[in-house]
């Protein structure tokens, strides 16, 4: 009656079933197994087949929950090949089978000892339902026990689909994102740029968004206000056209504090996002209702004493970063790079990243999709670059980013997307229609192009690469690079992305086969595990503070903690002295 909206109600009663010591299902012995499973998203599964079963099925596998339903079957059945005397099994699937979960089912089998291999694939067809029409994105996949190649088809031309489609053929082993030759599935994450991309916030509650004309009016009327409302971008916002939104963010404020120090946003929380969390499964976004479902602390510690990041949207026709002000909220069909150094956005808007993001395999659709752990953390971005090389490719960045905000404000109907479909038609060499020629002439198309080849070029140089170097090229030495810098890591040889924030009190061994000593430093008497997740890290590191008779540096509190360094615990200390639970002393110490 308040909100005018409907909300759930609380009276409605769903059965729900459970199941008494749920076991899997035996599967009859075969030669060969075919099969079409159904498909259900990872992130619909639990909706889809209901709470009881959904927590039955994941007693008895070991298939990650944000898998496709799927992947239950290739499990299945690739275990039937590694451990029974079925000979080969293949499946169509979604091509969403080399997203990350899914592909992490496929990469298990795969490098087992008594493994399987991929003999045939097709990553991405076309297929037509032929009940209500629906186009969709599909993978086929087969698989026999032991080492061996494989034949994977890519398609090349589907204009004349489904009878006639055009196949690029290849030969060789056909990895777990179903690529053959270099994959950088078998590159590891980099110590040298942890915690630098991050995902955004993810609202869970469309009432905490604003209209910019009702933030405005808060704004006027009280403006303290501004410390819960903030700018706000989604992925359509940077892709499309910009909507220009804010959201109410009480990250940090208790309920009692939220209502008391800003009760008109209370109020719209309150009436608007409360009745929706109150009918939300996970108790603890029941519970702590006022606040987003994921409110992201390492967003908020990797953005704090920035005034611009940068950012690109997680599923996206073409791979594109741009600068945003750090007074914006990203959603979490964002990844944010915590950095405003120019450099950094060069080196990912050239064409060996998105080659490198591309070589990840993931797709949504025909939409390839950017996993910060997967296509930031393992990239190895140049280094020991000179500072007049870096300089050139700054304002190259600069100078990029600044057209094309530019354009996009001068003319309503613009958008990312549009600019760059007729930037891919260029490079292509396809003449352009008469409504890709208007876009092209007030989008100033071929001098974003002019720039893009100026940033490959120098980054090129940066890398002491050839600019015209083929993609299977570039992939094969990122990946040799990328094992380069892990070797150098695991000797304590660090090239940190953003070192005064990431790693302030690192310093480089002099010879990186020095011993540091870390194995003779004496240890406490009570060595705990290091916890997983961030607020029991917070409690963690703050109870050794108060049990401590002095102030401690950061690696005497590291050895509280298993197999834990002092570039591990740094943050968790930076962020309990940045909201006063904490003294960080002028040495360098810590005390509580």
């Amino acid at each position: 009656p308040v909100t005018g909206k409907k909300v759930p109600d609380e009276a409605a009663q769903v059965e729900v079933y459970r199941y008494i010591k749920p076991r899997a299902t035996k599967w009859p012995k075969a030669d060969f197994i075919v099969g079409n499973p159904p498909f259900i998203g990872g992130k619909d599964v639990r909706e889809r087949l209901g709470d009881g079963y959904f927590e039955a099925l994941f007693k008895t596998t070991d298939v990650p929950e944000s898998a496709d339903f799927v992947m239950h079957w290739w499990d299945k059945a690739a275990l039937a090949v590694r451990k029974s005397a079925t000979r080969r099994f293949g499946f169509v699937t979604t091509n969403s089978i080399v997203q990350t979960f899914s592909r992490r089912v496929v990469a298990k089998h795969l490098e087992a000892k008594d493994r399987v291999s991929l003999l045939f694939a097709i990553p991405d067809h076309p297929w037509v339902d032929e009940k209500d029409g629906a186009a969709v994105r599909i993978a086929m996949t087969v698989a026999a026990k032991g080492k061996a190649e494989g034949r994977l088809l890519s398609v090349l031309d589907e204009s004349a689909a489904p009878e006639n489609i055009l196949f690029g053929n290849s030969t060789d082993e056909i990895s777990a994102n179903l690529v053959v030759g270099s994959s950088v599935t078998s590159a590891k994450p980099l110590n040298a740029n942890r915690r630098v991309a991050v995902k955004g916030v993810a609202l869970h509650g469309e009432g905490f968004i604003l209209s910019r004309e009702l933030a405005e009016a808060m704004l006027k009327e009280a403006s303290e206000c501004s410390r819960v409302v903030k700018p706000y971008r989604n992925g359509n916002d940077i892709t499309g056209r910009s909507k220009d939104r804010f959201v109410i963010d009480f990250f940090g404020w208790s309920e009692v504090e939220a209502r008391e120090n800003f009760p008109v946003q209370y109020q719209h929380v309150l009436l608007n996002v409360k009745p929706e969390r109150d009918a939300n499964r996970r108790e603890v976004r029941k519970k702590n209702w006022w606040l987003f479902g994921e409110t992201v602390p390492a967003l908020r510690l990797a953005l704090a004493n920035l005034t611009r990041y940068i950012v690109t949207v997680r599923t996206a026709k073409h791979r594109t970063f741009v600068f945003l002000d750090s007074a914006i909220l990203p959603e979490s069909r964002l990844v944010a790079v915590a950095s405003d150094d120019a450099f950094l956005l060069g080196v990912l808007s050239s064409n060996f990243h998105s080659v490198w993001a591309l070589g990840t395999g993931a797709k949504l659709e025909d939409r390839p999709n950017y996993n910060n752990s997967e296509a930031f953390d393992p990239f190895p971005f140049p280094a020991d670059v000179p500072e007049q090389l870096k300089d050139k490719l700054r304002a190259e960045a600069e100078a990029l980013d600044a057209l094309r905000k530019r354009v996009l404000a001068e003319h309503d109907d613009l958008t990312l997307t549009k600019l760059y479909n007729v930037l891919e038609a260029l490079k292509d060499g396809r003449a352009l229609t008469d409504a890709e020629r208007d876009i092209h002439d007030r989008g100033l198309v071929t001098l974003i192009r002019q720039h893009h080849d100026a940033i490959d070029a120098l980054v090129a140089q940066a890398y002491g690469w050839e600019a015209d170097l083929a993609d299977e090229e570039i992939l094969t030495r990122l990946v040799a690079l990328n094992k380069v810098r892990a070797a150098e890591e695991a000797k304590g040889v660090i090239r940190w992305l953003r070192p005064d924030y990431q790693a302030p009190d690192y310093s480089a061994p002099v010879n990186a086969t020095l011993d540091l000593g870390e194995a003779t430093a004496p240890q406490p008497d009570n060595i705990i595990p290091w916890p997983e997740k961030l607020p029991d890290q917070v409690s963690a590191i703050a109870a050794v503070l108060a049990a401590a008779a002095k102030p401690l540096a950061a690696q005497d509190i590291a050895r509280n903690f298993k197999g834990k360094r002092a570039v591990s615990v740094k943050p968790v200390l930076d962020a309990l002295a940045a909201i006063g639970q904490a003294r960080r002393l002028k040495d360098g110490r810590y005390a509580a």
